[in-house]
């Protein structure tokens, strides 16, 4: 009966749940393709300007990408996995 508790026990030691991990991967995608976006649009020669950098994928899109991914990693870490379950309770 004792090794009974401990498996169980042992088998919820996991700081996040399932959900949490769901929330994070999609997280860290976001962020990716928020720097993925931003980056590109340099020049060979140093000496010649390319106006590419200033574009508004670069210099909109892209950064708020990368907030909001950093907005669903907060949430992925602030999310409760158990809340359904603690409400049956």
């Amino acid at each position: 009966m004792k090794e009974k508790k401990h498996k169980e026990s042992a088998n919820n030691n996991f700081i996040f749940g399932k959900k949490n991990y769901k929330f994070m991967l999609i997280g860290l995608g976001i962020i990716a393709l928020g720097f993925i976006l931003m980056s590109g649009g340099g020049s060979d020669d140093p000496n010649v300007f390319n106006p590419e950098i200033f574009n508004w994928r670069r210099i909109r899109l892209a950064p708020t990408l990368v907030l909001i991914g950093f907005g669903v990693q907060v949430y992925a870490i602030l999310l409760d996995p158990n809340k359904n379950q603690n409400s049956k309770s």
